[in-house]
């Protein structure tokens, strides 16, 4: 039985993952389930946040891992960077790279037993189309100029010009994911809300109850390979002390993710060699946003002197404890144009000292804190509460910044205050990650240009954001190799040299289980791979 009591509520998508299952201390929660229960096996798994209402052509506050498990894409990612057939089996591309067919399997079915066909695929296109101003960071929509149903398993796309990133965006987990027509409102119109989540995917929400948990059962129509264990609860849990807790006690079968426990925690957990643990290779950028359209980081000198003022391997060697890598540029080298050999800004106080000087940022000797005018040297950092590492990052920034002279209040907040702020750009600094694959460098920096976004905000202070935004759209429409590379390089070289993003580390997924568990493996930064999870 499907229950959502969750419509409307605004509880945040979490850009990082965790698989576990925790008694929740707060309030009415509901009691833990056995592992077993009859010939049942369930997986016992924990979120911070509500689950949504697993609307697939929206975003906040569904979870990406659970859109992920209940809907599925027409064509998929694959760890080494290809594309791989999926709810389509084949695809053709026309010669002017505009026109895209796709042959859909014909074994496949909704969980409510709906057929999965053109007409299904239509009608989620159309809905996604029909909200275009809700999906605009992603160039794909932009460029959609119509979609044909050719037959019952055969259906184009048709773009105004040749997009060279489409399948990778028709891969990822929303908002091109396909809902059965029993799911839609009577109108189609899904910007709002829809009846309920049926997907083609190897899971099925069966019950909900807001805030509280969620559970997702065997989806038995599955035309794949259906998942080992008959069920996943997942217990939501905002904080990251009572699911390490509770993972120790045995009530939580496994963790799976990135700051939703400390480091340490998970460091000590591992060494206590009761249980499994694994850590993912580098799978996106953990960095700071640093805002050009606020005083007083509008000043190219300040930002660079914020640059120059940390030490990134000791504050990752603190904070990581040798899971994560530092980070000098915005993406790693290893991700498609961005081998550019930029210079990293090293940790250099004195240049710190002598950027705020020549900017008119004195000592003064008896509060120990810059000012210009009689004002302070003052910033805001901004910072999801929930989140372990920001918040231990957060500390440790604004003391090292207390020591040059710049006066840093920390502002932690529930995710959807922390998105709003990013959304308003009502922050000096914040805390962001790029998306990872298949996001980056494309979707990342197509979606610089959409004013909902922390990094259009940091930017609006650039003289050259009108000629940036430009770029991006030459980027994304280039056919040729050579010119694509080098309109990378001016878009990604033209912000590490103005200072806006400080990267700090290559974020990774950690893994713990007990020993009871196996087959646990990463795939992407937003999936937790549960179906071939086994649990003995």
């Amino acid at each position: 039985m499907y229950r959502n009591k969750n419509v409307g509520i605004t509880t945040l998508l979490c850009i990082s993952f965790m698989v576990m299952l925790t008694f929740s201390s707060q309030g009415n929660a509901a009691p833990l389930p056995d592992q077993s229960q009859g010939d049942e096996k369930m997986i016992r798994i924990s979120w911070p946040r509500d689950m949504g209402d697993l609307n697939p052509h929206l975003y906040s506050p569904n979870q990406m891992f659970a859109q992920a498990m209940v809907y599925e894409p027409l064509v998929r990612y694959g760890i080494d960077g290809s594309i791989h057939p999926h709810l389509a089996k084949r695809w053709d591309i026309s010669e002017d790279g505009r026109k895209f067919t796709f042959y859909l399997r014909e074994d496949v079915e909704f969980s409510d037993g709906s057929p999965f066909n053109a007409e299904a695929v239509k009608m989620n296109f159309d809905a996604v189309l029909n909200n275009k101003a809700r999906h605009s960071w992603m160039e794909i929509v932009r460029q959609i100029d119509g979609t044909e149903i050719i037959d019952e398993y055969v259906f184009t796309i048709v773009f105004q010009e040749p997009y060279y990133p489409a399948l990778q965006e028709l891969s990822l987990i929303r908002p091109f994911r396909f809902l059965s027509p029993a799911g839609f409102p009577d109108d189609g119109d899904t910007s709002e809300m829809i009846k309920k989540p049926l997907g083609t995917g190897p899971w099925v929400l069966s019950e909900q109850m807001s805030n509280e948990y969620a559970v997702f059962e065997r989806n038995n129509r599955y035309w794949g390979e259906k998942p080992l264990v008959d069920k996943v609860w997942v217990h939501i849990i905002p904080d990251g002390e009572t699911r390490a807790m509770a993972f120790e006690k045995g009530e939580v079968d496994m963790i799976f993710g990135s700051g939703l426990i400390s480091r340490t925690a998970f460091i000590r957990l591992r060494e206590t060699g009761n249980y499994e643990t694994a850590i993912s290779e580098p799978l996106a950028t953990r960095f700071m946003v640093i805002n050009t359209n606020r005083f007083p980081t509008n000043d190219l000198n300040v930002r660079l002197a914020i640059q120059h003022a940390l030490n990134k391997e000791e504050i990752i060697g603190h904070v990581f404890q040798g899971l994560e890598l530092r980070a000098d540029t915005l993406f790693a080298e290893n991700f498609p144009y961005c081998n550019l050999g930029l210079k990293p800004y090293e940790y250099d106080p004195a240049k710190t000292e002598e950027l705020l000087y020549e900017s008119g940022w004195l000592m003064d000797e008896s509060s120990g804190m810059r000012q210009k005018n009689g004002e302070i040297l003052n910033t805001d950092l901004c910072f999801d509460i929930n989140n372990e590492i920001h918040k231990t990052l957060a500390e440790i920034i604004q003391s090292e910044l207390r020591k040059l002279g710049m006066q840093v209040n920390l502002i932690g907040e529930e995710r959807q205050s922390y998105l709003d702020r990013e959304k308003y750009g009502s922050f000096h600094l914040i805390f962001n990650n790029t998306w990872g694959a298949p996001y980056d460098p494309h979707t990342f920096v197509s979606s610089m240009r959409v004013p909902a976004h922390a990094d259009y905000q940091a930017q609006q202070g650039l003289a050259m954001k009108a000629d940036l935004d430009r770029t991006i759209e030459e980027v994304l429409l280039s056919t040729d190799e050579e010119i694509r590379q080098e309109l990378y390089r001016d878009i990604l070289s033209t912000l590490h040299e103005q200072a806006v993003y400080l990267p700090i580390s290559y974020e990774t997924n950690i893994a713990i289980h007990h020993k009871n568990v196996s087959g646990v493996k990463f795939a992407t930064k937003y999936e937790i791979p549960l179906s071939r999870v086994i649990i003995d």
